[in-house]
C-alpha cells in the first residue's frame, strides 16, 4: 500500500488539485435524449471537442455505434433551446441537423440523406406516422426577413418521407407533444398562448386523424390558463395519460369518462418544459407505468401497478443507485434512464426489471478524479426572508492533500440556477469540485420559484424575479457564515443566464458578497424584453409585472440602472452568438464599471451562444475566473501569467 500523503497546509482557495480546466472540459460530454427501439437504446452526447455539437449513438447490446458522423449535428433550434431532435422508428432514424434546420433520413447503415428544403422553418419533437408515410412535427417558420423582428409561426405540421410539408393544426402561439395513438387514428398534442410559459398553462387536445392525413373535431380534454399539462402519451390499450399541476404538484392522470389521479402525491412527475422531448414515465404494459417523480429535490423511481377503478395505484419502488434522474424510457422488459448522484455523473443507464440489473451504457465522465478530491454535498434547508424556507445543497471544500490553517474559514461561492424556473440538482459535476477541490464551498440554491417543490414554491417567483431568488440566496450565504463554515468577507456569487440576473441583484442590492461573475447575465429587464425570442417574449410578465405597470419595477430591478450601487469587483463571460441574452447586456454593465473605477473583467466568446459548448471555451472561463477570485483575494501567484486582463485593479489587493 502506498504511505498516506502528509498534508500540506495551504489557504482556502490556494490548494492544489488534479481537476483542471481542462479535465473539466474533456471530461464532460452533455448526454441527453433517449429513446428506445426494441431492444435497442439510443441517445444524444455532446462533443466538447468538436466544436460542441450533437451526436446520436445506438447501443444494440454488445457494441455503441455512432450514427452521425462529423459534420452532423443533431439538434433543433424550435423555441432556440430545442430538444425532441430525432425520432427512431425500427431501423430508420430521422433528425433534424443544426447547420441547416433541415430533416434527414437515415435508414440502417445507410448514408443520413436530407429530404426538406432548404428554408426558414425549423423543425422538433417528431413522431412517425409509419401508416401515411410521414412525421408529424411541431414546425416553427421564420421570417423572409430576420432583421424584421416579426415572430415566428409555430404550428403542427405533418411532413411527407418525400419533403412535402402540410400544417394541421394552427392558431396558437406554440405547440408541443404531438402524439399518435397506436391505432393512429387519434393524435393528441399540446398548446399554449402569450403571455403564459408552459409551466403556467397549457392545454390538451385530442383530434381523430381523417382519410386524408387532417385533423377532424379537435377536443380540448384538460388545461387551461392555470393549470400546466405536459408529457401526454398514450398507453397500450389506447387510453390517454398525462402530467397535470392542478392539485399543486405535477402528478399523473387518465383521460376517460373524467380525468383519473394515478397516483397523487406531493411529488413532481415532470419538470419545466424548457426543451422538448422530456419523458418521466413510460408503459410497461396496458396496467404498469415506470416513472420517476422528484421528491423534496430528490428522485425516486417506481413502478406503478395501475388497479381497477376504485382500487387504487400500487407504488412499487425499484432499486437504483441515482438521486437525480432526467429523463426515463421503457421498453421490453427494461426501463432506460439518465441519472446521475452525488457520487456518480450523469450515465445512461439499462435497468432489466426481471432481476433488477443495472447496466451502465454511457458516462458523461468516463474518468473519474480520485474520491479523495471530490465533495460530498449536504442538502440543506433554511429560513429566509417573511418565513420562508430555502432550499440549496451545500459542498463544502474538500481535498485529501491539503487544510486550512486552524481557525481559518472558507470562502464559499453562491450559486443562483438559470430559468430562473429550474432547479439545481446533487448529481456529480467537474465544475463545482473544480472549486471544492481548491478550497472553495459551493451553496448551490433551490430559490423561491424552483421546480421540484410543487407549483406553491415555484409560484412563490411571480412578480418577484429579482427579490426572492436575491433573498434565498442572500439568506443561504448569511446561515454559512453564522454555522461557522464560511468566510463572511469572502462570500462569492455566480451565475448564468437568469442566474446571472440573481448575481447581479445580489452584488447591487444587498452588501453580503464581495465578488461576483456573471455568465450572459441579464442586466436590463426592458431590454431583454425587446431583444427576447418568441418562446420568452412574455416571460417577464410572469416573473416582474404585464406592461405598462411593468416599466417602473423594470428600473426599480434592472442592475443597469443601479451602477452606482454595485461597487463589486465582477467578472463577465459572453458569448457573441447569444440570441437569448445578447451581449449588449453584458457590455453595458462593463462599460459602467470600469467608468465607476471598478474591478471589473470581460471575456468575449466568439462562436459561443446561451450556453457555453467548446472545449476550449470551457477552459478559457474556468481559467480567467479562477484567477479573478485569487486576484481580487490576495491569493494568486504573481509569477505566473494572468489569464484575463483585470481594468481598474489599482488599489485592488
Amino acid at each position: 500500500m502506498t504511505a498516506p500523503t502528509a498534508l500540506q497546509s495551504a489557504s482556502f482557495g490556494t490548494w492544489p488539485s488534479p481537476i483542471s480546466a481542462a479535465m473539466v472540459a474533456a471530461g464532460a460530454t452533455p448526454l441527453s435524449s433517449l429513446a428506445i427501439a426494441g431492444t435497442d437504446v439510443l441517445w444524444l452526447a455532446g462533443r466538447a471537442s468538436e466544436g460542441g455539437r450533437n451526436t446520436l449513438l445506438r447501443f444494440h447490446g454488445e457494441r455503441t455505434d455512432e450514427l452521425t458522423p462529423l459534420p452532423l449535428n443533431v439538434r433543433s433550434r424550435v423555441h432556440e433551446y430545442g430538444g425532441g431532435a430525432y425520432a427512431v422508428d425500427g431501423e430508420t432514424v430521422f433528425f433534424s441537423n443544426a447547420a441547416d434546420n433541415r430533416l434527414y433520413r437515415m435508414e440502417g447503415d445507410e448514408e443520413a440523406r436530407p429530404f426538406t428544403a432548404e428554408g426558414r422553418q425549423r423543425f422538433a419533437d417528431f413522431v412517425v406516422d409509419r401508416a401515411r408515410n410521414r412525421l408529424i412535427a411541431v414546425r416553427e417558420l421564420h421570417p423572409d426577413d430576420p432583421a424584421s423582428h416579426a415572430q415566428p409561426e409555430n404550428a403542427l405540421c405533418a411532413v411527407d418521407f418525400d419533403g412535402a410539408e402540410t400544417v394541421i393544426a394552427r392558431g396558437h402561439d406554440f405547440y408541443s407533444s404531438p402524439r399518435l395513438a397506436p391505432d393512429g387514428r387519434r393524435l393528441a398534442w399540446l398548446t399554449w398562448d402569450h403571455p403564459r410559459m408552459p409551466w403556467q398553462g397549457t392545454e390538451l387536445w385530442v383530434a381523430d386523424i381523417g382519410q386524408d392525413g387532417s385533423l377532424a373535431t379537435p377536443a380540448l380534454v384538460a388545461g387551461g390558463p392555470e393549470e400546466s399539462i405536459c408529457q401526454p402519451e398514450w398507453s397500450p390499450d389506447g387510453r390517454l395519460y398525462f402530467v397535470s399541476d392542478r392539485s399543486g404538484w405535477w402528478n399523473l392522470y387518465r383521460h376517460g369518462d373524467g380525468l383519473e389521479a394515478i397516483c397523487p402525491l406531493e411529488a413532481e412527475f415532470a419538470g419545466p418544459h424548457w426543451a422538448f422531448g422530456n419523458s418521466m414515465y413510460g408503459f410497461l404494459n396496458a396496467n404498469e407505468i415506470a416513472c420517476t417523480y422528484i421528491d423534496q429535490g430528490v428522485s425516486r423511481l417506481a413502478r406503478l401497478v395501475i388497479g381497477s377503478a376504485g382500487s387504487g395505484t400500487r407504488v412499487e419502488p425499484i432499486a437504483n443507485p441515482y438521486q437525480e434522474i432526467r429523463e426515463l424510457r421503457t421498453g421490453d422488459g427494461f426501463i432506460a434512464l439518465l441519472g446521475g448522484s452525488p457520487t456518480i455523473p450523469a450515465e445512461i443507464a439499462r435497468i432489466d426489471l426481471a432481476n433488477g440489473e443495472l447496466e451502465v451504457l454511457a458516462r458523461s465522465i468516463d474518468t473519474l478524479p480520485d474520491v479523495g478530491y471530490l465533495s460530498v454535498p449536504e442538502s440543506i434547508r433554511y429560513p429566509s426572508a417573511n418565513g420562508r424556507t430555502a432550499y440549496a445543497f451545500f459542498y463544502p471544500p474538500h481535498n485529501r492533500d491539503a487544510a486550512a490553517p486552524a481557525g481559518e474559514k472558507p470562502p464559499v461561492i453562491v450559486i443562483g440556477h438559470g430559468g430562473p424556473t429550474g432547479m439545481a440538482a446533487s448529481t456529480l459535476k467537474l465544475t463545482t469540485q473544480f472549486w471544492t477541490s481548491r478550497g472553495f464551498g459551493v451553496l448551490d440554491v433551490n430559490y423561491g420559484g424552483s421546480t421540484g417543490f410543487g407549483r406553491a414554491y415555484r409560484d412563490a417567483l411571480k412578480g418577484q424575479w429579482g427579490v426572492v431568488d436575491v433573498e434565498d440566496c442572500v439568506a443561504g450565504a448569511r446561515w454559512l457564515v453564522e454555522q461557522g463554515r464560511a468566510d463572511g468577507e469572502r462570500l462569492i456569487i455566480r451565475g448564468s443566464s437568469a442566474g446571472g440576473y440573481t448575481t447581479l441583484c445580489a452584488l447591487a442590492f444587498h452588501d453580503v458578497f464581495k465578488l461576483g461573475a456573471s455568465y450572459y447575465g441579464v442586466a436590463d429587464l426592458q431590454g431583454l424584453d425587446d431583444d427576447s425570442h418568441k418562446f420568452e417574449s412574455h416571460y417577464n410578465e410572469y416573473l416582474i409585472a404585464p406592461q405598462p405597470q411593468a416599466r417602473q419595477v423594470y428600473l426599480e430591478r434592472s442592475p443597469s440602472h443601479h451602477v452606482d450601487k454595485l461597487g463589486c469587483p465582477m467578472i463577465f463571460f459572453q458569448g457573441l452568438d447569444d440570441k437569448v441574452v445578447p451581449p449588449q447586456q453584458s457590455e453595458t454593465m462593463v462599460k459602467a464599471l470600469r467608468q465607476r473605477g471598478v474591478p471589473v473583467a470581460y471575456v468575449e466568446l466568439e462562436g459561443e451562444g446561451h450556453g457555453f459548448r467548446k472545449a476550449e471555451t470551457i477552459v478559457r472561463t474556468l481559467e480567467a475566473e479562477l484567477y479573478f477570485y485569487r486576484r481580487m483575494f490576495g491569493l494568486h501567484d504573481t509569477a505566473a501569467p494572468a489569464p484575463v486582463h483585470i481594468d481598474n485593479l489599482d488599489g485592488a489587493a
